[in-house]
Order: C-alpha cells, then sequence, then structure tokens
C-alpha cells in the first residue's frame, strides 16, 4: 500500500466516525450532493479543502449516487513556492488538480481598498462562479467545517449585531443553476488536524501574498481568532458550548424572537401580539 492509499484508508477507517460518517451525514441531512450533479471542488491548499476533495474523490469512486467532479484551484498570485506546494500535495494525495490563472492579488494591491481582503475574496468568488459555469458544474463545494459555523455564528452577533450563520448551501444570486455547498459541515476542525497529523501531512494555512509570513502559520489577530479564543475560554465552563451553538441555529423559537427578516421583509412579535 502506497502512502496515498494509506492516507485514503485513514478517512474511512483511522477517521471513519469523527470524519467520513460527519461528511455522509452532512451531505443526507442537507441534501448536497445528488444524481447527476457536476461539482467543482474548490483546493485552496489548505488542509480543509484537500479533505474534501479526498473525501468528494472516495464518494465518486464508490458512493451510490453518480455524479462528476472536477478539482479546481485558483491561482490569485501565490508565490512560486506556494504553487508548487499546492501541486506537490495534489501529487501525493492523487488529486487530478486542474489550476486556473487570475490577477486578484495585482489587482487588490494595485487600488486603495480600505478592506482589501474583503474585495480579494470578492473577487475570489467571483472568478470560482465563472469557472464553474465554464466547466459545466452546477455546484461548488467549498471546505468550510463545523467550527467555522459555529465562529461565523458569534461573529454575526458579536460585530454584526445580527442572528445568522453559515449555510450548509445556497443559491447564486447573481450565477443562475450554480449551488454553493459545503460538504464538511459537520465535520470538526479537531478532526481534520488529527487526519492532517496523523499522516504527516503539511499544508499551506494562508497563501496571501500580503501575509507572506504566515504561509505555515497563523500569528493573525483576526475577529475570527478573537472568538476562537473565546469559545476556548467557555469551554472551560461548559465542554459543549460549541455543540450547543451549532444545534441552536437548527432550533430557533420564533415565539421568543422579537424581530426577524424573512426574503428580506421585516417581521415583528408585535404582528400578531394582539391575535
Amino acid at each position: 500500500m502506497n502512502k496515498t492509499q494509506e492516507i485514503e484508508r485513514s478517512i474511512i477507517k483511522t477517521y471513519r466516525k469523527d470524519i467520513w460518517h460527519n461528511f455522509i451525514k452532512g451531505l443526507q441531512d442537507y441534501q448536497m450532493i445528488n444524481e447527476g450533479d457536476n461539482v467543482m471542488v474548490c483546493i485552496s491548499g489548505g488542509k480543509d479543502s484537500f479533505l474534501l476533495a479526498k473525501c468528494i474523490q472516495e464518494l465518486e469512486r464508490h458512493g451510490k449516487v453518480h455524479f462528476t467532479a472536477h478539482y479546481v484551484c485558483m491561482n490569485p498570485g501565490y508565490n512560486e513556492f506556494n504553487r508548487q506546494f499546492i501541486e506537490d500535495n495534489a501529487k501525493l494525495l492523487g488529486i487530478p488538480l486542474e489550476i486556473f490563472e487570475t490577477n486578484i492579488f495585482d489587482a487588490v494591491s494595485s487600488g486603495d481598498f480600505k478592506n482589501p481582503c474583503y474585495f480579494c475574496a470578492k473577487m475570489r468568488r467571483g472568478y470560482l462562479y465563472k469557472q464553474a459555469k465554464q466547466l459545466g458544474c452546477n455546484k461548488i463545494a467549498l471546505g468550510h467545517h463545523m467550527d467555522d459555523v459555529i465562529e461565523t455564528t458569534l461573529l454575526s452577533m458579536f460585530y454584526g449585531a445580527e442572528v445568522k450563520t453559515m449555510m450548509p448551501k445556497l443559491h447564486s444570486e447573481n450565477w443562475d443553476g450554480v449551488e454553493l455547498i459545503r460538504p464538511l459541515f459537520k465535520v470538526r476542525e479537531e478532526a481534520i488536524i488529527r487526519w492532517r497529523d496523523g499522516n504527516d501531512l503539511t499544508f499551506i494555512n494562508c497563501a496571501c501574498r500580503f501575509t507572506e509570513g504566515c504561509s505555515l502559520i497563523n500569528d493573525g489577530t483576526s475577529k475570527r481568532k478573537v472568538v476562537k479564543e473565546f469559545i476556548k475560554k467557555m469551554k472551560k465552563d461548559n465542554p459543549n458550548i460549541e455543540h450547543n451553538i451549532f444545534v441552536a441555529m437548527e432550533n430557533v423559537n420564533l415565539d421568543c424572537v422579537i424581530r426577524y427578516k424573512k426574503d428580506g421583509i421585516e417581521h415583528s412579535f408585535l404582528d400578531e401580539y394582539d391575535l
């Protein structure tokens, strides 16, 4: 058994409960991949997207639902080291990587943006949808995991003053016929880290040209990192804190919500209070 086969086997054997089972459960619970789908699997170079690619690949080979997958990496302007690192990992993992070129980093660096990360992310998303259309894909798979969902929920509350979460799938507002799906929605980040370390793998953590120093480590001070630290502190008092936050977004009691929006229309508890 070669290295690639060992890595593949570990997903369905060693980490079957924490990774494979939760991957399949997420797909089934939220009906993410259906018969005849053409899925563009987005690979950024990090641990999450590479694990996603391997799970999709295993499902494509042996699953009961027949679909097609393209394993795509968008190059926004990586330096040579990071690009080669991604290509080498794809080869090691046995992933038929398709790389397409963009000038996103150049465009962002030449502009006067107060929030370059926002515009970079927006441009990336646009290029991904365009590439999906060119490949004839009706779905785009991203590698967000359960911890991303939990943190996004708190970020929305703490810094956005609204209650909303990262959705397991959603229709594109600007690209007809294309859906975005998150197959690792129910997989915990700690399980992904165990899979990575258990197979002695190394992935890039940040390939942004403007933060070259974090290519292999995360030394940022983002709001997401603040939320991570907050959750870690809360977990000492309540070990179930992360699970509870995640489940809370599937257990919303509208009888105890003052105001909420549905399809852009605002509703209030007063609308039916005296009825």
